[in-house]
């Protein structure tokens, strides 16, 4: 971790409880002002819970790793315009960063991480009594769960993808688990970073909050912390625990959406407390590339925009046509410009179904399709799907998990891990005419960790 940028996240959580102005911060200016680095910890849980409630901290994730997939394409003229960490993001240039320091995709998950650590830290100074108890378990439980959160989205981006033959010596991340900025960031093992984020979540188990808030759907819950088990436990390829851990956040909260009640002709089809979100979240917001709707040079994959059939209803409500012509992202589940990365029920419907084909149950695997798809199509339009054996159901599920969750932040962790498996899977880009490839196994499948990052920890940097 950058010491610099911790000292001044010291001095922005100082001034955010000195103020209690918490919610009007201005994240640029703070890391622009550099004064003394001695941490008052916040004294109140009100204060604790504005923290928390910080959604321009928060609600960040990596994009980089949705950068290099392909779930869309960028136009020429659109990717000259781009700083030189978009650009090499997008083609897996050797040297993604080019210099550049202040990485928002590495620094943003670790202020979260801070955030989280000054929130566990100052909650053992806190006097609770009986009428406090439950409001402190709930902040212990966010807290922890955004932590965990963070490491796994860092994971998914700068680790290698899990594999337990090799994750014990893999180089994983520093595991930064309080706010004192004089500890040294030293680098994990994967198997250290995978237990440490599951080792989270059990302590968060049973002192989160029980449901999803209606009203604050940043706030984590005890159906958001199973979902995210379950997406963790589908990234490291453990499909059982993903499956046991997607059907009891499903008995909990199951909402979806049914869209033939939404107006395909809106830019803004979703709102930010649609029924459907467990969790919010949306990537970068310092990303040039990722715009949805206002970039008009961000197009959609060919093959999969065509891949939707007649009365299928999403790709009105994903896409519009963009000054291009092409198929553009429209504002998603947290309603901006800035696609959602969070949590949500399709995703772990998505996830039991699949872990259901793989293992052997077709019948289980295609009756949570078909709940799904149900909500998704015009009505009268959808058949229901079948499937001949387990790994048709599988081909099926991997199939409408693809036109589900386009730009969603996990297209990236499924290439590599499908690609673990044997799925052999060629990215491609075309650049200026010249073709690009990125094959399975490559090195750049892990992104390299921020120049600056590497210079004031002496930490070992991912081969390229």
């Amino acid at each position: 971790m950058n010491t610099k940028i911790l000292k001044r996240w010291v001095v922005r959580i100082t001034g955010l409880v000195m103020a209690a102005m918490l919610c009007c911060c201005n994240k640029t200016a703070f890391l622009d002002k550099p004064t003394s680095t001695q941490l008052v910890l916040p004294n109140t849980l009100s204060s604790l819970q504005e923290l928390l409630d910080n959604t321009k901290i928060m609600a960040q994730t990596p994009m980089l790793g949705e950068l290099s997939s392909d779930n869309f394409y960028l136009a020429y003229s659109l990717w000259q315009g781009l700083n030189s960490e978009e650009q090499n993001g997008y083609v897996w240039a050797a040297d993604v960063y080019q210099g550049q320091t202040g990485i928002a995709d590495w620094d943003a998950p670790y202020q979260q991480v801070f955030y989280a650590n000054t929130v566990l830290t100052s909650l053992g100074g806190i006097a609770v009594d009986a009428d406090s108890l439950q409001e402190a378990n709930a902040i212990r439980g966010a807290a922890l769960f955004i932590r965990a959160y963070a490491f796994h989205q860092l994971a998914q981006v700068f680790c290698n993808v899990y594999d337990p033959a090799t994750a014990p010596v893999d180089l994983g991340l520093p595991l930064r688990l309080d706010p004192d900025i004089n500890s040294p960031s030293v680098r994990s093992t994967v198997q250290q970073t995978y237990d440490q984020i599951l080792r989270d979540l059990e302590q968060a188990h049973d002192v989160i909050a029980r449901t999803v808030p209606s009203n604050f759907r940043n706030r984590p819950s005890f159906p958001a912390l199973l979902a995210l088990k379950a997406r963790i436990y589908l990234s490291m390829r453990e499909y059982d625990l993903a499956g046991l851990c997607a059907d009891s956040c499903l008995q909990l909260y199951d909402s979806l959406i049914d869209y033939d009640t939404i107006d395909p002709t809106t830019l803004k089809p979703f709102s930010v407390l649609n029924a459907e979100t467990l969790y919010q979240g949306s990537f970068q917001l310092n990303t040039q590339a990722l715009l949805g709707v206002v970039n008009a040079g961000c197009i959609v994959d060919s093959m999969l925009y065509r891949s939707y059939a007649p009365g299928d209803l999403r790709p009105s409500l994903f896409f519009v046509t963009g000054g291009l012509g092409q198929p553009v992202l429209k504002r998603s589940y947290n309603g901006t410009i800035f696609p959602f990365s969070g949590l949500a029920v399709d995703e772990i419907l998505l996830i039991r179904a699949e872990c259901h084909a793989r293992a052997g149950n077709v019948s289980a695997a295609m009756s949570d399709l078909n709940t799904l798809l149900a909500t998704r199509w015009k009505t009268g339009f959808f058949v229901q799907i079948t499937a001949s054996d387990p790994e048709d159901a599988l081909g099926k599920v991997l199939t409408e998990r693809r036109k589900e969750l386009p730009i969603r932040g996990l297209r990236w962790t499924d290439l590599r891990r499908l690609n673990k498996e044997g799925a052999g899977i060629v990215l491609t880009r075309v650049m200026n005419g010249q073709p690009i490839f990125l094959a399975p196994g490559d090195n750049r499948y892990t992104l390299p960790i921020p120049p600056d990052v590497i210079a004031s920890s002496g930490m070992q940097q991912n081969p390229r």
